[in-house]
């Protein structure tokens, strides 16, 4: 039986459509794990006794494990075999939530999402890798990243939905457990759909980077979040963001002057379309992260909602999201990455000003529908230029070092932005004006998005179809280095 399915793959039997499936499938599941929480924060909270800032590491600690492990992800892939390193973050992502379903108290469930998070961030990377290198043809790889853009885009929004339905119908325990069968359906069809690969340059794990990195950042997000309790210049929040600036110092010197192969090649940022690009992912990161979780916060502990009615009233967003990904695969052939990036976070920016003029008891069709309709589309419509401007220039070995670094900055973004936004949002006299301002702060991230974005070069070069054997030297879409 395995060796009729290698003699399948090697000859080519199994279609492109069924990899582009798994990968999209796993993707989705990855990103839907970063909002599926939001709308059982309620129910988590009384049932393990969490305090407000507990609420929040829930999210927290998935998201900061997730962001400062995918470079190492990214670079394993490379390293050991993308089919190899998919199918341990798969296992370790499914083992993972089967734990945290069964936590007992906060700790445990706040254990359980971060190596759930590593899981992701092995996971992650491994899926925009595989498709990199499987779509060799420039209009099938835009294609398959346009699908896997929408997967991605609209798995967040998704999440919130899908964590109303089976907190309701059934108890939070299950938006974790959802994950279990999911992962063991995906194991095997991996094991079936994908072949191995590796890149021919492959470079040594960097381990200090990923662990300076990732520490640097917990303690960030920690001290910031602390400050709900202690003043910005108690003694603790000090050495807390002390602590933080000393390992993220330790990184930037470790990735330049002491590993053989760091992690992040800082060279890499010299690269305009990477440096813009990846700013603008900081941005909607932030942006996205605190949309789900105000929005879900305020339906249910403001307005009271259930957690059913809650994750139903994001349905329109998820769809939109995903609405403007498939669109936005389309105009950005013609419009370019960079006006396209423009265009999206301004029109999501929108949506996320009328947000901030909520009140108490708002009705949803008049003051809700809209807004989330706008911040789907406008956030749809920039996930696919951010992801070819990422990738573009970027040699064909270092697409899990680009699609691990892109991931990276959008879930930075979305951990500190979550942060300072609660921060504020606690300081504020009330629980609606808190989140009004969190929606405003939002706005004004994506509105900073918008003018990264023209930092950009111009329209990509027309395709050029890549002749079966040849090797790829460069992405589908290659940005021009003139502003045109």
């Amino acid at each position: 039986m395995v060796s009729s399915v290698r003699r399948r793959l090697s000859a080519g039997a199994i279609p492109t459509w069924a990899i582009l499936a798994v990968c999209c499938a796993a993707q989705f599941m990855v990103v839907l794990d970063v909002s599926i929480v939001n709308v059982a924060l309620p129910k988590m909270r009384a049932d393990l006794g969490l305090s407000a800032d507990g609420q929040q590491w829930i999210v927290n600690a998935y998201t900061l494990t997730f962001a400062g492990f995918l470079l190492l992800g990214g670079r394993a892939a490379d390293l050991f075999g993308r089919r190899r390193v998919f199918m341990l973050g798969l296992a370790l992502f499914t083992v993972s939530s089967l734990l945290g379903g069964l936590a007992q108290n906060g700790a445990s469930l706040i254990a359980a999402r971060a190596v759930q998070g590593i899981g992701g961030a092995i996971l992650a990377p491994a899926t925009l890798s595989l498709i990199t290198t499987t779509f060799t043809d420039p209009s099938s790889r835009r294609r398959a990243l346009g699908i896997w853009s929408a997967t991605a885009a609209s798995g967040a929004a998704a999440g919130v939905l899908a964590g109303g339905i089976l907190t309701d119908l059934l108890n939070w325990r299950w938006v974790l457990f959802v994950n279990v069968p999911i992962g063991a359906v995906l194991i095997a069809a991996a094991a079936v759909a994908l072949t191995e690969s590796k890149a021919e340059n492959r470079p040594s794990l960097d381990v200090a980077g990923a662990v300076t990195v990732t520490g640097g950042l917990a303690l960030l997000v920690y001290g910031i979040v602390s400050t709900d309790t202690r003043s910005w210049g108690s003694a603790a929040t000090i050495f807390t963001l002390l602590g933080a600036a000393v390992l993220l110092a330790a990184f930037v010197v470790i990735e330049s002057r002491v590993a053989k192969h760091p992690l992040v090649p800082l060279r890499v940022f010299r690269m305009r379309s990477i440096s813009a690009s990846n700013g603008i992912a900081v941005m909607i990161g932030a942006a996205l992260f605190g949309f789900n979780f105000f929005l879900s916060l305020y339906l249910q502990q403001v307005n009271g909602y259930g957690p059913l009615k809650a994750g139903l009233a994001f349905l329109p967003a998820a769809l939109a999201t995903m609405v403007g990904a498939i669109v936005g695969t389309r105009l950005v052939v013609r419009l370019g990455a960079r006006r396209q990036l423009v265009i999206g976070p301004l029109i999501a920016a929108v949506g996320m000003v009328w947000l901030s003029q909520l009140s108490a008891g708002d009705g949803y069709l008049v003051h809700v529908f809209g807004p989330l309709i706008l911040a789907g589309i406008g956030l749809g419509m920039s996930f696919v230029p951010m992801t070819i401007a990422a990738t573009a220039d970027v040699p064909v070995h270092q697409a899990g070092l680009a699609s691990g670094l892109i991931n990276t900055t959008r879930q930075i973004g979305g951990a500190v932005g979550l942060a300072v936004m609660a921060t504020v949002a606690a300081g504020a006299s009330s629980a609606t004006s808190g989140y009004d301002r969190a929606f405003a702060m939002s706005a004004a991230v994506l509105a900073i998005a918008a003018v990264l974005a023209l930092v950009l070069p111009g329209k990509p070069k027309p395709e050029r179809h890549i002749t079966s054997g040849e090797e790829i030297a460069e992405p589908v879409l290659v940005i021009e280095a003139s502003g045109a």
